[in-house]
């Protein structure tokens, strides 16, 4: 799935926007694309690696239009559309993660992700996260990275989930603000069509409830649990 390739109509449907808002990223050469003769073909491994970037970058109206706009391909709005409750569980929460460095913190965010039983090949997680660094930080400000693989592949997991490690002393992770960072999301996603709408969802919890502090000051997994749920059912009402 990562080496095809998708056209125009394909490309807007994976990315959950309009067919005319990517001709006009095409137009701004803000989207990697190629031309084959009049056709528009896009690389979805290039343009997967490019929304995930984009969507840790976007903030406020923009934000909320884009993580509507992908609440509305993945579920019916009419109905109740909670995700966090699907993908983590206070078992999946480390509260007292002790990584000092960028690089234990990713290796001991995968050993968390290894334990849910859910990983197929835990190095290959691993090198892909790094791979994902590489190419550009997940960080944001705020204190928080929503680290996830360089790309989605069926093969990597049993299903998706999402694992959290709150560190004990804030790392330096490479965030645009130079602030270091101490809450770590690892986002798994088996299916690539969910991906870009968990990394959206997340990003409405962290930028626009209070969710951060509440994170920060609850006691134990349980309650970092209660406090992703809460926030999520607030984020929710606003669609």
């Amino acid at each position: 799935m990562s080496h095809r390739t998708l056209n125009l109509d394909e490309a807007a449907n994976y990315l959950h926007i309009g067919r005319a808002a990517v001709e006009e990223l095409v137009r701004t050469r803000d989207i990697p694309h190629q031309r084959q003769g009049d056709r528009l073909v896009f690389r979805k491994k290039e343009i997967d690696e490019w929304a995930s970037q984009r969507i840790l970058g976007l903030k406020g109206k923009p934000l909320e239009a884009y993580h509507k706009g992908t609440s509305a391909k993945v579920h019916d709005l009419s109905k109740q559309h909670a995700i966090m409750p699907e993908l983590i569980k206070p078992a999946y929460i480390e509260p007292a993660l002790t990584s000092k460095t960028r690089s234990s913190v990713i290796r001991d965010m995968v050993k968390i992700a290894d334990q849910t039983g859910l990983v197929c090949n835990a190095k290959e997680l691993q090198e892909s996260i790094e791979g994902r660094e590489r190419l550009c930080p997940t960080a944001l400000a705020g204190g928080i990275a929503l680290l996830h693989p360089k790309s989605q592949e069926p093969y990597m997991f049993e299903d998706s989930f999402i694992v959290l490690g709150r560190a004990i002393q804030p790392v330096p992770f490479g965030s645009p603000d130079g602030a270091t960072t101490d809450l770590f999301f690892l986002v798994c996603c088996q299916d690539d069509r969910i991906h870009l709408h968990v990394l959206a969802r997340l990003c409405m919890l962290c930028h626009h409830t209070s969710v951060l502090l509440e994170l920060r000051d609850a006691p134990d997994a349980a309650a970092i649990y209660d406090a992703l749920v809460a926030a999520e059912n607030e984020v929710i009402q606003t669609l």
